[in-house]
């Protein structure tokens, strides 16, 4: 692991919230591979597609993210990071409030990091 590793997937990880928050779906699939598994805190499960075309169509909508970012590991082309969100967000028409844990996996593909997955946890 080199320290401008770690500091690159920091930025990319602020980069694809801000994406999210700021209703820049093609920001966020620039970020993305292509065969993203997205986890969500319920339990739903998206793909890149699912979860592209449910931004789309306002089915999520995430109006605030406050993200702390508690570690990056990386390990050769893989790259784990542990973090703190809360977030105000639309469901289905539905307000709600997170507390989540959440871990993404990035990976690097031709030199480029590409988020992988991510899986969110409910706090209580």
């Amino acid at each position: 692991m080199t320290s401008t590793d770690a500091h690159s997937i920091h930025a990319l990880e602020r980069r694809r919230f801000e994406s999210i928050t700021e209703h820049d779906v093609d920001g966020f699939v620039d970020l993305a591979h292509p065969d993203l598994t997205y986890t969500h805190s319920s339990g739903t499960l998206d793909t890149l597609d699912s979860f592209v075309e449910k931004c789309k169509n306002n089915h999520y909508e995430y109006h605030r993210i406050d993200l702390l970012i508690e570690g990056v590991t990386v390990a050769g082309d893989t790259a784990v990071v542990i973090s703190e969100m809360h977030a105000d967000m639309t469901v289905g028409g539905i307000g709600r409030k997170l507390k989540n844990r959440s871990l993404g996996v990035w990976t690097r593909v031709a030199g480029t990091w590409k988020l992988l997955a991510h899986q969110a946890t409910a706090k209580p």
